[in-house]
């Protein structure tokens, strides 16, 4: 039996709450001035923004640690990047309470797509080798951006990545922990870090009435709904699967999709499972046990809530943090999980052709119809190996 006198560091590893820190804030910084956009072409006002911003935080928050929770697995949620980049195309000229409208109407169709179970057995006939080949062609820019800003950021980047090969080769748990003190050291040390404007504040989230016009549904809500399942949810399903954790489909897909519609009319527009910061925790830097890296999830989890709280003040950290650091750290970060699904990709020969294929589309960034290249990657990879595996049957 446990007892009550065990501490907190060692029910949950520094390397696991590192990882949750680490997630939370490449979630952050990739793509939080995409909402931003977004909502501003919305015609929201700044504290309607800073609200948006604290409610997604806290449903990303709740989501992740109640999942993380209940399955003991590293389920982390995210917002839909792809398709915030979607919305701040498409939003200009509609009122903030049409748009409304559109998160309210995506998520319900998310939700329908779980109570059927439609998408679970799309999940069910993907190959693994090809999920594990999207997974890595969609981590290849991070772990690329590792070592582009050297050039422009030597000292920085440079010691970053001398940090961490050493630590690697003596003490590998704890690389990205060296990574990061070394980093944030030399960024203060070269002032790198812009601290006058910051500022702290709590911004509570605020409804907004929705309006629903056809127009809008179709030619915004549909695509969004589509881009969200494609380019979000299908790859973080993926990176569950190739990092070895079967969850299942539908209940996760119910549950993110009710939060996210109960949660629209304060902003959330989308609630996904994570891909790219759910890889890193679900590493074995995270914790060098699979079935404990759930601890780093629920790391996350706490962190979103932090981070949800004040939300008004994202940008202003965000903009006070050296883009070069954050995008090291990541790409390191990264490396064994990136390492890890090109070897899964690629171990089985007869896959092979298949699964490059899907890693190059992947990779190459294309978008077709709206839909990211994760999507295209498993269509046109799935394609390959339907008809190699077709021919040599024959």
């Amino acid at each position: 039996m446990r007892t009550a006198a065990f501490s907190l560091s060692s029910a949950v590893p520094f390397t696991s709450v590192l990882a949750g820190f680490v997630a939370v804030l490449v979630g952050y910084a990739s793509s939080a001035a995409i909402i931003w956009q977004a909502a501003s072409a919305a015609g929201a006002s700044a504290t309607q923004i800073a609200g948006w911003m604290t409610a997604l935080g806290l449903g990303m928050g709740i989501s992740t640690l109640a999942l993380s929770v209940w399955y003991r697995m590293p389920v982390l949620t995210a917002w839909s990047t792809p398709g915030a980049a979607l919305l701040a195309t498409s939003l200009q000229g509609i009122s903030l309470n049409e748009a409304v409208g559109v998160f309210i109407f995506a998520n319900a169709l998310i939700v329908l797509c779980g109570i059927t179970g439609l998408f679970a057995r799309l999940m069910k006939i993907i190959p693994h080798t090809l999920a594990a080949a999207m997974l890595a062609g969609i981590l290849l820019r991070f772990g690329l951006q590792a070592f582009s800003n050297i050039p422009g950021h030597f000292a920085l980047c440079g010691s970053m990545l001398l940090a961490w090969l050493i630590c690697k080769a003596l003490a590998p748990r704890y690389a990205i922990v060296a990574t990061l003190v070394v980093g944030a050291l030399v960024a203060i040390l070269g002032g790198d870090v812009v601290t006058n404007s910051l500022s702290f504040a709590v911004v509570l989230p605020v409804y907004t009435a929705p309006e629903f016009h056809w127009t809008s549904l179709v030619s915004i809500g549909v695509p969004f709904f589509l881009v969200t399942m494609a380019s979000q949810n299908a790859p973080g399903f993926a990176t569950m699967q190739a990092a070895g954790y079967h969850v299942p489909v539908s209940p996760l897909i119910i549950f993110t999709g009710v939060l996210a519609l109960l949660l629209s009319p304060f902003g959330v527009y989308s609630i996904c499972i994570a891909a790219i910061t759910a890889a890193i925790c679900q590493s074995p830097d995270a914790h060098p046990q699979p079935e404990k890296r759930w601890l780093a999830a629920g790391a996350a989890g706490v962190f979103y809530l932090l981070a949800g709280l004040f939300g008004g003040s994202i940008t202003s950290l965000l903009a006070a943090l050296p883009l070069s650091w954050i995008q090291t750290l990541a790409g390191l970060a990264l490396l064994g999980t990136i390492s890890g699904s090109l070897r899964q990709a690629l171990i089985n020969e007869r896959d092979r052709d298949a699964a490059i294929v899907t890693f190059l589309v992947t990779a190459s960034g294309v978008t077709l119809l709206g839909i990211g290249s994760a999507f295209w990657g498993l269509v046109i990879g799935g394609i390959c190996y339907s008809a190699l595996h077709l021919a040599r049957r024959a």
